[in-house]
């Protein structure tokens, strides 16, 4: 059973995500969790004053009771239990609090999406939670549709072998039934993956150690190379029916120049369909 946070505002953007969360849930065991995080209104001379805490306070009942509205509604419609939290803080220090007290596995946010200005409150608030978590976030699309899906995309730009990130992908995937490709994109024509750390490793030696290790797996390899990283992978996904893309936030190095939060975050406001962000693995947050 994983623990799954699914922050909400009760936009259409958010709504999504839990609609997604919900959807999944019918295939992979989940406890969800809504959040809400409350922000209080007012300055230090208002508040001193007591102008706002009593409008504070009728604002905090409201998210409170369209909450359980929610979680009532999702038991009736879906016969799935789910758990709602509150926190008055900001989005961000909210998240981090859930996720100290209730050790989730997972957080899934809406976006805004591709064609949709990256401006918008509840995307920019998604993006910037993207590499400051410590565990994998899920961003759903807007416009985006559930469906099971079938062909999942793993973008990295070096012959990831960690268990820590792909144990997870490989996990979901055989719960979904969902072929994997793992892409490896450089940016530019000449350039191959063996380049960058390891002479004696190709592309055909690594998709036969990937094969060794997840034998039940329905897993190709492709390189991708383009200057524009967004571009290439937009196409990449048309091109291929890809049903989730998955990164990671690797640390920006000379090796991880593409793969870093900040690349993140733009995938974030161009992806079509669901970016599963997995974070860099623990050695590499001290780095």
């Amino acid at each position: 059973m994983k623990k799954v946070l699914v922050p909400t505002d009760f936009s259409a953007c958010a709504s999504n995500a839990v609609d997604f969360a919900i959807q999944s849930s019918k295939t992979i065991p989940m406890e969800i969790t809504l959040l809400h995080a409350f922000e209080l209104k007012g300055s230090v001379y208002t508040d001193y004053m007591g102008v706002n805490k009593e409008f504070n306070q009728l604002q905090l009942d409201e998210v409170r009771m369209k909450l359980h509205d929610l979680k009532i509604s999702i038991g009736k419609e879906h016969g799935i239990p789910v758990k709602t939290m509150v926190i008055v803080e900001n989005l961000g220090k909210a998240i981090r609090q859930a996720t100290e007290e209730e050790k989730f596995d997972l957080i899934i946010m809406g976006t805004m999406g591709a064609g949709e200005s990256r401006n918008r409150f509840w995307s920019t608030k998604t993006g910037a939670e993207i590499g400051k978590t410590e565990i994998p976030v899920f961003v759903i699309p807007r416009e985006y549709k559930w469906k099971k899906p079938a062909h999942i995309l793993f973008a990295t730009n070096h012959f990831e072998e960690e268990p820590t990130i792909l144990d997870p992908i490989f996990s979901m995937a055989a719960l979904f039934g969902a072929r994997v490709q793992v892409a490896i994109f450089t940016d530019e024509d000449d350039d191959s993956p063996h380049v960058f750390l390891d002479h004696t490793r190709t592309m055909p030696n690594y998709e036969t150690a990937l094969k060794k290790k997840y034998s039940e797996a329905d897993l190709t390899t492709v390189q991708l190379y383009g200057i524009d990283f967004s571009e290439t992978m937009e196409r990449h996904i048309d091109e291929n029916d890809i049903d989730i893309l998955i990164m990671v936030t690797y640390h920006k190095t000379f090796w991880n120049r593409f793969f870093h939060p900040s690349m993140s975050r733009q995938m974030s406001y161009h992806t079509k369909i669901p970016l599963l962000v997995l974070p860099s693995p623990q050695d590499e947050w001290r780095q």
